[in-house]
């Protein structure tokens, strides 16, 4: 969808601001371009919608090349989205979302209709907050109708420029949550500028790692952490890049261990054959567990003794989140389900089967094999 052919962008003073830049970016795929103040990514983003020119090079966006569109219409085709959101004021916020297709021509009644849709989608409820003006909004609020915004029209292409640095760290983690969760519905192609290395790694299907005016790595999150190419990426991703790596690592069926097992309607076991056995109903789906003490103790069936199972997690999830889900129920294992089976039981996960599954994970990316073909023992002798 954009790709770059030998891109420069160099001043008058000789400074070159990005240097022969050559990377593609597919349909559909966020990309984000991380990298310390002055390194080139923001103009790196500007040349896609010309708000700068390049020195040379070609820059093409599903195959057409920029240079050859006129700069209006060109930007009337991609979404833009900038740190301070830059909504007008005297606008509510449905006029501010309906901006883009009044300028396309649409007719008032289905730009509303579709700034209305937007709004909704970004979780703004329109019936309550578009009649509001910018300065009625949190600035949380304001960078969600920044984005209904640049999507209004449809663009193909969306231009994020560290679109969520000006809010607070909680604000900041609830819009990245909203935005993949956008994302995964409309499936935009993405250029996402952030210096940021846990936000870059957080949502992008791909990074590009920035040193000065030329990017230092192009690759998959997780390969970005467990290999980095040059010792300056290593740096920059910093030495608790392991712990990073597990916001980009899923949980997955291999992972997993099976424990004894016992359903609501059984009589109570006077053994379990372990501590402690999963509780599920009959259909197979996670209800709670029970421990061998209170088995052991009570009389009639499971269903009287089970507790409620509170620490656990669709497969899938990231291995951050069942590390923080341990934390937060003092857990010493965590259930993983099948949330598209509702909630079907696979199996849980322990700390020592988290870590197996960091270990994995690297010594795939470093072999370039799936994770069930990497051997613990293997990796740990490396």
């Amino acid at each position: 969808m954009i790709r770059f052919e030998h891109v420069t962008k160099r001043y008058a003073d000789g400074t070159a601001a990005v240097d022969d830049l050559s990377f593609e970016v597919a349909e559909g795929e966020l990309v984000t371009l991380v990298g310390p103040s002055g390194c080139g990514k923001t103009t790196t983003m500007k040349m896609v919608n010309r708000l700068i020119e390049p020195t040379s090079g070609r820059i093409l966006l599903d195959g057409e090349d920029i240079a050859t569109i006129d700069p209006v219409q060109l930007r009337r085709r991609i979404g833009y989205v900038i740190q301070q959101v830059g909504l007008f004021p005297h606008k509510t916020v449905l006029e501010n979302t309906a901006t883009v297709p009044h300028l396309l021509g649409w007719k008032r009644a289905r730009a509303r209709e579709r700034a209305a849709e937007l709004l909704d989608l970004v979780g703004l409820d329109p019936g309550t907050y578009g009649d509001r003006y910018p300065d009625q909004l949190s600035g949380g609020q304001r960078q969600r109708v920044g984005v209904a915004r640049a999507l209004a029209a449809d663009p193909p292409v969306l231009l994020m420029d560290e679109p969520f640095g000006a809010v607070d760290p909680v604000v900041r983690e609830r819009l990245q949550s909203e935005f993949l969760r956008l994302q995964s519905q409309v499936r935009k192609t993405v250029l996402f500028v952030t210096h940021d290395i846990e936000e870059a790694v957080r949502l992008g299907d791909r990074i590009a790692v920035y040193g000065q005016g030329t990017i230092e790595q192009f690759d998959a999150p997780a390969a970005v952490l467990g290999a980095p190419a040059t010792p300056y990426v290593a740096d920059f991703v910093g030495a608790d890049r392991g712990l990073k790596r597990l916001s980009v690592t899923p949980v997955e069926d291999g992972d997993l261990e099976q424990p004894p097992v016992v359903h609501l309607d059984d009589r109570l076991p006077r053994k379990l054959g372990a501590r402690w056995a999963v509780v599920l109903d009959a259909d197979e789906n996670l209800h709670g567990w029970i421990s061998a003490e209170r088995a052991a103790t009570g009389t009639g069936t499971v269903r009287e003794r089970a507790r409620r199972m509170e620490a656990w997690l669709p497969v899938g999830a990231s291995l951050k989140q069942a590390f923080a889900t341990m934390l937060q129920h003092d857990a010493g294992w965590i259930a993983i389900i099948d949330e598209r089976e509702k909630g079907r039981f696979l199996g849980v996960l322990t700390p020592a089967r988290l870590h197996e599954a960091l270990r994995r994970s690297i010594g795939a990316d470093a072999r370039d094999v799936p994770r069930d073909e990497v051997d613990v023992e293997t990796v740990s002798s490396r």
